[in-house]
């Protein structure tokens, strides 16, 4: 078995309309989501062996915040392809990671990872989580799988298990999506 989290990055700011995508930062509100996140992950508890992430600004700033805030350093690779990556891009970063991590955390964008999360989890019905994805997995969220394969290049649709999911609103009311998100 494989444990892959999912964290997408924090709220961004679109106030400079000369900005490129890419170059987003995030604002007030997402850099508070980051930290509450950043904590929470660590607390979750899950020894994440491996962290790969879209080199966006909005998703390298994210991944500082809630590092600081988990009190971890981790060595993070960045991988140009997760930046606005489809689900089939994710499968094949996933698959070539080398050295075979037991867990990876994959930080990047949606609906990239919200399109992951339906190409590997069943939909069966049987899956409350997934119910809620459906729904929306809003900026900061981070998801839990447990994927049935001995190894990464062993990843195909319909191998996981959605066990976790939680959204920074849900541990802190005030990051609840406003009226102008």
């Amino acid at each position: 078995m494989k444990i892959l989290g999912l964290f997408r990055h924090a709220k961004s700011d679109w106030n400079d309309a000369r900005l490129r995508d890419f170059d987003r930062p995030l604002n007030a509100r997402g850099r508070a989501g980051a930290e509450v996140m950043g904590k929470y992950v660590r607390e979750h508890g899950v020894p994440w062996a491996r962290f790969v992430a879209s080199p966006a600004v909005r998703v390298t700033q994210t991944m500082e915040i809630a590092a600081k805030a988990a009190r971890i350093t981790p060595h993070v690779v960045w991988d140009r392809r997760v930046y606005l990556a489809n689900s089939e891009t994710l499968i094949e970063v996933l698959r070539e990671q080398e050295g075979d991590p037991p867990s990876i955390m994959l930080c990047g964008h949606n609906p990239g990872l919200e399109d992951l999360i339906f190409d590997l989890v069943p939909d069966d019905g049987s899956n409350p989580l997934r119910d809620e994805v459906e729904e929306k997995f809003p900026t900061a969220a981070f998801a839990v799988l447990e994927l049935d394969i001995e190894n990464w290049d062993d990843v195909t649709e319909g191998c996981a298990r959605l066990v976790h999911l939680v959204r920074p609103r849900d541990l802190d009311p005030s990051l609840a999506p406003q009226l102008s998100d």
